[in-house]
């Protein structure tokens, strides 16, 4: 599938600027500025319900912000929603298929309901794509999460979009059928797909162009992963023995210790004041059961210290 950006006129797929929306009291997104580059796999994290969902729908013209501007596929996001509409695959999180139908049918429905010419070329061209040919008559009610997921991918980009919302689209299914998801990703985008994708993975945010952090209706940081985690002003260390449970009770709550975590025969200690985790692991520092270093912040150490800055103003 190779992607028409035309009607972008060379410039970035989706470029907004001082975007708010408000549900009542609640304001969900709260002044956010992101521009996504064509071809680019642009991921959104952050706790569960705190407007990143909200935050793609505004990004593309599926909801009209309370205030805010810019453009998608270079339309005006308030103007030209209808026509941003028509050149988006959404993935929701939840299977919204027909489960009665086989996996041909579905996407023959699809097909009709987009009022799509040559539709049965377009069905037999996602069905090869995504590996369903050998499945087609399997009905959708039968099918595994992971071939779930590859239906509901071909049926998104039956239409050919310019762009592809993916909502958390690899929860509950297995470590093989994910990373085979994410090779097709990087595939279409490949070819010019533009692809907005929230997740909670941090291997899958890993595997983002960029991304995006979202607490609470506030973008709270972006850029690629390694630009997140340098500006994240966060140091950690490493430690290696035995006794970690007990190191890491009493490191609890200590000046300038903010994330202790076990990961095995390792412990992360992490904070902002690099002198005063030093001062914390001065106890242990020298004992010859233990190494202690200094080791670069993980994904999800800088995500943890993100969650811990944040506030839930949405109670």
């Amino acid at each position: 599938m190779t992607v028409d950006n035309s009607a972008a006129n060379g410039g970035p797929a989706i470029d907004v600027r001082g975007l708010v929306k408000r549900f009542g009291s609640k304001t969900v997104v709260d002044d956010v500025s992101i521009r996504v580059e064509t071809g680019e796999i642009y991921g959104f994290l952050g706790p569960n319900g705190s407007g990143k969902t909200t935050t793609i729908r505004l990004l593309c013209g599926l909801l009209t912000p309370d205030a805010g501007e810019g453009t998608c596929l270079g339309l005006d996001i308030r103007r030209q929603s209808a026509a941003i509409k028509r050149q988006v695959g959404y993935m929701t999180q939840k299977f919204s298929f027909w489960e009665d139908l086989s996996i041909a049918e579905n996407l023959d429905f699809v097909a009709r309901m987009y009022g799509l010419p040559d539709r049965r070329r377009r069905v037999v061209e996602a069905l090869d794509r995504l590996g369903l040919s050998n499945r087609r008559t399997q009905l959708a009610g039968e099918l595994s999460g992971g071939w779930k997921q590859r239906l509901a991918l071909a049926a998104c980009i039956l239409h050919e979009p310019k762009l592809l919302l993916l909502d958390e689209p690899t929860a509950g299914v297995d470590p093989k059928a994910r990373r085979e998801f994410w090779d097709e990703i990087h595939r279409l985008a490949g070819e010019g797909l533009t692809v907005l994708v929230s997740t909670h993975y941090m291997d899958e945010a890993e595997r983002c162009h960029r991304i995006a952090y979202i607490a609470y209706g506030t973008l709270m940081t972006h850029g690629t992963v390694d630009q997140v985690i340098a500006g994240s002003g966060l140091h950690t260390r490493l430690v290696v023995g035995s006794g970690l449970h007990r190191i890491a009770a009493a490191l609890d709550g200590q000046p300038g210790v903010e994330m202790v975590a076990v990961f095995g025969s390792r412990l992360h200690v992490s904070g902002t004041d690099s002198s005063a985790l030093d001062r914390a692991l001065a106890p242990w520092i020298g004992q010859p059961e233990l190494r202690i270093t200094a080791t670069e912040p993980t994904l999800e150490d800088v995500f943890i210290h993100l969650m811990n800055r944040s506030t839930d103003n949405f109670r």
